[in-house]
């Protein structure tokens, strides 16, 4: 199983980073935290990337369920999804697949948390990409 749902877009970086976080408000994601991956990194140790921002999303009512069935499942959460130029001119948008933390947990109870945020990741997804 792979850990990674992720889509390419042929908007620019900037107009990608935003539809992201508009497909996940329209999703019912809350953007929580947000790195500058690419700026941090040049900042702190002189690294040159493309750009590339990471999104920490957060759907409440999801991140309660999986707390009541995982207490842990806190150093998984929140969603991150991952904006990042590709030297093409395209942007790659990739969300961890919530279905990843049933199989590292172990837990079944999270099955039903995971399929709901893995339905709705993969909206935002789509409409990003379309």
């Amino acid at each position: 199983m792979g850990y990674t749902m992720s889509v390419t877009s042929q908007r620019s970086f900037d107009d990608t980073l935003a539809a992201t976080r508009t497909a996940l408000a329209d999703q019912g994601f809350g953007v929580l935290t947000e790195i500058d991956l690419a700026g941090t990194l040049h900042e702190k140790i002189g690294a040159e990337i493309p750009p590339q921002v990471i999104l920490g999303a957060c759907r409440p009512p999801l991140a309660h369920a999986a707390t009541q069935a995982e207490p842990s499942i806190g150093v998984l959460l929140p969603c991150n999804v991952v904006v990042r130029s590709v030297e093409d001119g395209t942007t790659v948008v990739e969300a961890m697949d919530p279905n990843a933390m049933v199989s590292v947990t172990g837990n079944a109870a999270l099955e039903e948390v995971a399929a709901d945020a893995h339905h709705r990741l993969d909206a935002a997804l789509a409409a990003v990409a379309g």
